[in-house]
């Protein structure tokens, strides 16, 4: 399969241009995420950390997935390679939606299948883009069998909920995005779980030198397991955010881009996530899945922290939080919000 590239990147940006909502970013209130702890050596000031969240998840389709889907059909239908029997993809639910809201946007039929375990609302929200949808299977991994037996038999076009070039190439253009409107952006923070997001922001955030922080759940460490073994391999599934992190295995492209200068791997218990998506919504009435959390949860964490200049080149081990360092900025990506908003509301 042909290695993601900046390059891709750029054409996904102007391929997609009009396509999709522009990214909006809201500034952290002053003092909110703390610095890393003043180093006894040289005891300068600490000045605070500059915190962005790019609320990706006001995307079409609620989750950042609408980008990669965008450019995976406009790209077939520029090289006219679209099938009669339409497009159909395998998802734990956001992906899905981006990929039958973009299917319909052109006029193609969309066949998703999803896991039996997939939240009711992205089901209902499925259906409501005019897709056929097939549940299938406890996880992921078992609805991407069925969806790959599916294309086989019937000739449908076969997108991928991450592991494709033009997918990740159009998560990719958040990163450009943010890119333009945060000068100086040190770092970006963002949630993986089959590694398309990861692969394509890393890839865009090496070009521009922002290192990229990869936060992934403890019980579903898909891409920081590839890490450790130097190739991609499965992983047990069991997280309060697998319906959208719930890879069993990373992409190769995510592992080349987890392998360049400036990752660092994170791994949050799912209570730190729990903890997270609550605080966005009693400090800001923002409702995001548990997925779109993680990211945040990276950051909020007060145990074991690893500050800039405690980095590695290369990540072997994860650790279990990410401290910026004094001054620096900080982006955190929310990536989605197809959840049950009823589940924030405290008694």
């Amino acid at each position: 399969m042909h290695q993601l590239t900046y390059g891709d990147i750029k054409a996904a940006t102007d391929r997609i241009a009009g396509r999709i909502r522009p990214v909006t970013l809201s500034p952290v209130d002053p003092g909110a995420i703390r610095t890393a702890h003043r180093d006894p050596v040289d005891d300068r000031e600490v000045i605070p950390c500059e915190v962005w969240l790019a609320m990706e998840f006001m995307q079409h389709t609620g989750s950042f997935k609408a980008r990669g889907a965008q450019n995976f059909i406009q790209a077939h239908r520029d090289a006219n390679t679209l099938s009669e029997a339409g497009v159909t993809i395998a998802s734990g639910g956001n992906a899905g939606l981006a990929c039958a809201w973009a299917a319909r946007q052109q006029g193609v039929r969309a066949t998703v299948f999803l896991p039996e375990t997939a939240p009711q609302v992205k089901v209902a929200k499925l259906r409501g883009y005019d897709a056929e949808v097939r549940l299938v299977g406890a996880e992921y991994a078992e609805a991407l069998a069925a969806c790959e037996e599916f294309a086989a038999a019937t000739g449908a076009l076969a997108s991928h909920a991450y592991d494709h070039p033009l997918i990740a190439a159009g998560a990719g253009t958040l990163l450009e995005e943010i890119h333009q409107r945060i000068p100086g952006l040190d770092t970006v923070v963002v949630a993986v779980g089959g590694g398309g997001l990861f692969a394509g922001v890393a890839t865009a955030a090496q070009h521009h030198g922002i290192r990229t922080v990869a936060v992934e759940p403890e019980n579903c460490r898909a891409l920081n397991a590839a890490i450790e073994a130097g190739r991609p391999v499965d992983v047990p599934v069991d997280s309060i955010a697998a319906d959208s992190l719930g890879a069993r295995r990373t992409s190769a492209a995510a592992l080349r881009a987890a392998r360049q200068d400036g990752v660092h791997s994170v791994l949050v218990p799912d209570t730190g996530i729990v903890r997270a998506r609550q605080a966005l919504w009693d400090h800001r009435r923002i409702a995001v899945e548990h997925g779109a959390a993680t990211a945040l949860a990276g950051l909020l964490a007060t145990d074991r922290h690893t500050a800039d200049r405690d980095l590695p080149t290369r990540p072997a081990t994860a650790s279990r939080s990410y401290r910026p360092a004094s001054g620096e900025k900080v982006c955190v990506v929310l990536c989605g919000a197809n959840t049950d908003a009823a589940t924030l509301m405290q008694p």
